[in-house]
């Protein structure tokens, strides 16, 4: 009986090892991965911590970024409007979602989202990981839901093996869904413009327009584009003309509060160049648009961002301003992030 017994602990014991070795294998494929994180940005959003990214999840999060069984009639993956060669957004004024549904707002351009605070044009969501779920669910984008995605995946023998390998089996839930999204997008770091090389002194220099641009940025614009990010992530109304679809209400839709009506976002500039039209539902087809209405006059609302209040409801720019202006923001497009060389 004792050698029955000690045979019986030997297999236990055996298997124990060969699941924790299988375990080990898993945990040393799927390796955390180090974010090279560009000097003087800012300090990593505390959602980064708790899903940090990995190898295989950061590989599953592209593919399942790049699925357009998400959509109801398997027609729209994220990718479909977030297209990287325009750092990630698209080149319409409205969102496009599946037969053509026209959306609320501009796709905005998915790049250094591991040190951002808020998503969204209003701010809505504070976690990478809770934003996915948005255009998957609403009517104009996705029109679907989490449970059809995953029903629809789970025969997929390709997903079923990279869930194991990233968690260690092959269940494949909302969440991992989730988290292997936002790892992916974590990775999506953008500093490597022109600019960015000037600051860093690698044996590059703006020209005299670009220069004066850089001058003009920092005396009109850096208040609100501030940081390495080029964005203070504050909500602003700073009088764009108005979205006339009655959803509309910009961060006072999350909120409640009537002084944050259609304030959003500021976004940020870099890879401005290739992310038209501009402004929440691309109100500008070009950035001298953009200055041009900044110049002329901005309407006047009661919560008017005080920087226009105080200074006749505009930022007033010469013509050569503009030009320089525009010279400078170009500098901020960062072609290998974009797919480029």
């Amino acid at each position: 009986m004792k050698k029955i017994i000690c045979f019986l602990s030997c297999i236990v014991f055996c298997l124990s090892c060969n699941d924790t070795d299988d375990y080990e294998a898993i945990f040393l494929e799927n390796e955390t991965i180090s974010l090279e994180i560009p000097v003087g940005f800012p300090a990593l959003n505390n959602a980064f911590y708790t899903n940090r990214p990995t190898k295989l999840g950061v590989e599953l999060g592209k593919k399942l970024f790049s699925d357009k069984r998400f959509s109801a009639n398997n027609t729209i993956a994220c990718s479909s409007c977030h297209i990287q060669a325009n750092a990630f957004a698209d080149n319409n004024a409205k969102a496009m979602g599946i037969f053509a549904r026209i959306g609320l707002r501009n796709t905005p351009p998915i790049q250094n989202m591991a040190f951002l605070n808020f998503y969204n044009w209003d701010g809505s969501k504070l976690q990478l990981e809770k934003q996915s779920i948005v255009p998957i669910i609403t009517h104009e984008e996705m029109n679907s839901s989490i449970i059809e995605v995953i029903d629809k995946i789970k025969v997929d023998k390709a997903y079923r093996d990279l869930f194991k390998k990233t968690f260690g089996d092959e269940n494949i839930t909302p969440e991992r869904i989730y988290k292997s999204i936002a790892q992916f997008e974590y990775t999506l770091i953008s500093a490597n413009s022109k600019y960015d090389r000037v600051k860093r002194k690698e044996n590059e220099s703006f020209s005299v327009s670009e220069a004066r641009g850089y001058q003009v940025f920092q005396e009109k614009c850096n208040s609100c584009h501030s940081t390495e990010l080029f964005t203070d992530q504050s909500f602003r109304n700073i009088g764009f003309p108005l979205n006339t679809d009655s959803n509309e209400g910009g961060r006072g839709r999350v909120t409640g509060i009537e002084k944050d009506y259609m304030s959003f976002r500021v976004p940020t500039l870099r890879n401005i160049e290739v992310t038209a039209p501009y402004g929440s539902f691309g109100q500008f087809a070009t950035l001298r648009q953009l200055l041009d209405y900044l110049d002329n006059g901005v309407i006047l609302t009661d919560n008017l961002d005080p920087i226009f209040k105080g200074n006749g409801n505009r930022i007033p720019l010469n013509e050569q301003e503009k030009i320089d202006l525009i010279s400078f923001m170009k500098t901020l497009t960062d072609t290998h992030f974009l797919g480029g060389d």
